[in-house]
């Protein structure tokens, strides 16, 4: 592997012209079908294989005409207080308003009257209007969305009080605020590391051509693969994160083989075969974790994960292609020479060959690690309890969906919640579906009257409407509003208990009966996840330990990572779970309403934060095995390799801090908790296991962490990701120059 990226290096290091002009022709082709694209990213989320998805698929077929694809609003109008909504005057305002709502969009197919309909309060101050359009979500215009906001705004303008909720509602914008401060922060963060905006802005340069190459393509591919809407939050958020991270590793090793002694164009060469080598491991690490997603069967989390998969994949290709390049642009600038010219400098950051900074004592990294190796038992087991205890929230863990409840209080679609909520009973915002069906209309029916009796002595009823049967009258549809609020316990309890209903009746009458409904999905996700969690693990783990077992040639080192893996993401959950459900610190991040986790976060973080911790662990344990190989015994190679990699590694973790605590500012809840899980995430994982557990255990295991049984070790081929082969040769000297010591090489105590 490393001969092979050498060569690359070299070669594109030597054609930097055409490289630069090729990745323009990429972005630009890209750009191009993005321009072209047949049609926005979709807002649907299904469960194939769930009840409540059979349950949503028996609608769509049996009831076409409900037109349960297109968009909808529901207006909520409330009198002023101490009077009627039915009263003349606030009943004039109420019909002006809706005729408001009716003239607002050409592709509105109803809205309801609430009298007609009796969708007034018992108290008879609220009532609500049904807006049904003939177009899904995706296909209103702004023109749309504007026409229903003047519409709510005229009858405000009339004394109600006028709140809407529903899809067909102004969209959030896509703003690029969260993309925006992650990059400023990582730019500050290398320019105080480098001292040389040249030497910062590669990684920057290069990570917007693997985000605008990703985010093109992903917006190209939207409308043909029906891509959800999450999608590209995802992915520009990994996109930006490794693809800085990985740039910043082959800068910094190219910076550390110029000072070594070789010239640019060997330096660029050697630096894309080691650091570049890491770079291909730790991504492909990165694409299973993701990858892995689609065995939990959710298309939504496939979509979102094979996504921000290929962002990884891309970012890896522009490191090892598009960096060696542009090095070869950028000359002398990216030398440490250029650096002397700043006063400040990051110096946790610098790689260092020498064991003492240039004031004579020992930089960060020596103390930390002779620390570490003081005592590695006792550090060692004071960071797991650490992490154990901050996993301990985690036991709590409650899963949902995300519904207008969550919602900022500010937001109409909230008010209209509470509106709702407050006049009509804490379940009507989440009433459950009952579907009924057979081939023999007779058979419908007397399924659908059996448990239309049998439904409302159920406990927690609040009401159960009448069953409505289709033209062809095998299939009826009877709503059930719960006493109790969507998310409450006692609504959960209700679906069982339906559903053990849905199968008395099924067995007696032969007639098929299904429930969906807000809580109903909660459940069938809950329950999916909950099964496909242990398949994903093992696929997951299992392949990355292969991978690792590949790359270091050892068995206890790629189980000690997975081991990290799984501490550092509990820590993390047990962080969420205190924020956005207990509510600890929520004001620091601007959360308004605490609530269940959203259901798809969990196993996502988990994928990511997987891919992220093999990212460091490659990164970290290279350069100690890189010393063990090139002849330091086991416990010098940890200081050594430590010594060489806990500068870059610590940058590349606060740049991926900073971008992921960038997306913590936004609206969606899934990506605000996804941010902040992924920020805390990093930061255990990389300065508690990487740098801490990890050094501490390979010292405590010593010779044995490398070793490796010998049938293994004849079956395996040898990637060389240490660069081993690369030392065979002398560096390239300069003319005029005295060649340093390789710190690669600069090792006491050699075997």
């Amino acid at each position: 592997m490393a001969t092979f990226l050498h060569r690359i290096g070299r070669a594109a290091f030597e054609r930097r012209r055409l490289v630069v002009l090729l990745w323009a022709l990429v972005l630009g082709v890209m750009g191009a079908a993005a321009a072209n694209s047949s049609g926005p990213q979709s807002s649907s989320f299904t469960l194939p294989g769930t009840e409540a998805q059979r349950a949503y698929d028996l609608l769509a077929e049996k009831f076409p005409a409900s037109n349960a694809q297109g968009a909808s609003a529901r207006v909520v109008m409330r009198a002023p207080d101490g009077e009627k909504i039915g009263a003349a005057e606030n009943r004039k305002d109420l019909e002006a308003t809706l005729a408001e709502v009716k003239d607002s969009s050409g592709h509105i197919d109803q809205v309801t009257d609430p009298f007609t309909a009796k969708t007034v309060s018992a108290d008879g101050t609220t009532a609500y209007a049904q807006v049904t359009y003939s177009v899904k979500d995706t296909g209103l215009t702004d023109h749309d969305h504007t026409g229903l906001d003047k519409a709510l705004d005229f009858g405000r303008d009339h004394g109600l009080t006028v709140e809407a909720s529903g899809n067909a509602l102004t969209a959030p914008e896509a703003g690029m605020a969260a993309e925006v401060i992650g990059f400023a922060l990582a730019a500050v963060i290398l320019f105080l590391t480098f001292g040389s905006l040249v030497t910062a802005g590669l990684p920057l340069v290069t990570a917007v051509v693997g985000v605008g190459v990703t985010m093109t393509a992903v917006t190209a591919l939207s409308g043909p693969l029906n891509l959800n809407s999450s999608s590209p939050a995802l992915a520009t958020m990994l996109g930006i994160a490794v693809g800085i991270d990985y740039a910043l590793f082959i800068v910094s090793r190219y910076r550390a083989e110029r000072a070594a002694g070789h010239d640019a164009k060997e330096a660029a060469a050697r630096a894309n075969g080691t650091a570049g080598s890491a770079v291909v491991f730790a991504g492909l690490t990165v694409v299973i974790a993701l990858g892995g997603l689609a065995v939990v069967n959710l298309p939504v989390l496939t979509t979102m994960g094979l996504c921000a998969a290929g962002a990884v994949v891309v970012a890896v290709l522009v490191a090892i292609t598009l960096i060696p390049a542009l090095l070869g642009f950028a000359g002398e600038r990216v030398t440490d020479k250029a650096r002397k010219r700043f006063p400040f400098r990051f110096r946790a950051a610098k790689a260092r060959s020498e064991a003492r900074s240039v004031s004579g004592r020992p930089g960060l990294a020596q103390r930390w690690i002779t620390c570490v190796l003081r005592r590695p038992a006792r550090i060692l087991v004071l960071a797991v309890i650490a992490l154990g205890v901050v996993a301990l929230p985690a036991t709590k863990l409650e899963l949902g969906l995300p519904d207008d409840g969550s919602k900022a209080a500010s937001s109409t679609q909230r008010k209209a919640y509470d509106m709702l909520s407050q006049s009509f009973g804490p379940g009507f915002n989440g009433p459950l579906t009952v579907t009924v069906d057979n081939s023999d209309p007779a058979v419908a029916h007397t399924g659908s009257e059996e448990m239309g009796k049998s439904l409302a002595g159920l406990r927690d009823v609040a009401a159960v409407s009448p069953a409505a049967f289709n033209p062809a009258g095998d299939a009826a549809i009877i709503s059930v509003v719960p006493k109790s609020a969507p998310s409450s316990d006692a609504t959960k309890e209700l679906v069982g208990d339906i559903r053990s209903l849905a199968d008395k009746v099924g067995a007696e009458t032969d007639a098929r009966s299904l429930v969906t409904g807000t809580t109903a999905l909660n459940i069938d996700v809950s329950d999916k996840f909950s099964a496909a969690i242990v398949p994903y693990l093992a696929l997951v783990v299992g392949l990355a330990i292969l991978v690792l077992i590949l790359v270091f040639r050892s068995i206890l080192v790629p189980v000690k990572a997975a081991l990290g893996f799984l501490l550092s993401v509990l820590a993390s959950l047990g962080a969420i779970v205190a924020v956005f459900q207990w509510g600890w610190l929520k004001d620091l991040i601007g959360l308004q309403q605490t609530g269940p986790i959203m259901s798809l976060m969990p196993i996502l973080l988990v994928g990511i934060v997987f891919g992220l911790a093999m990212d460091y662990q490659v990164f970290l344990v290279t350069r100690i095995r890189e010393a063990y190989v090139h002849g330091a015994d086991a416990r010098t190679a940890v200081e050594a390799g430590f010594k060489h990699s806990a500068g870059v590694v610590t940058v590349a973790a606060i740049i991926m801090v900073t971008v992921f605590s960038g997306f913590v500012g936004g609206d969606d809840a899934m990506i605000k908790s996804l941010g902040l899980g992924l920020a805390i995430a990093v930061v255990f994982d990389a300065f508690i296991v990487r740098m801490t557990i990890v050094p501490a255990a390979l010292a405590l295991l010593g010779e044995r962490a490398w070793s490796l049984p010998t049938w293994i070790d004849r079956v395996l081929p040898n990637v060389d990701i240490e660069g081993e082969k690369l030392t065979q040769t002398g560096p390239a000297v300069p003319s005029g120059e005295r060649p340093k010591d390789s710190p690669a090489h600069d090792f006491s105590g050699q075997r």
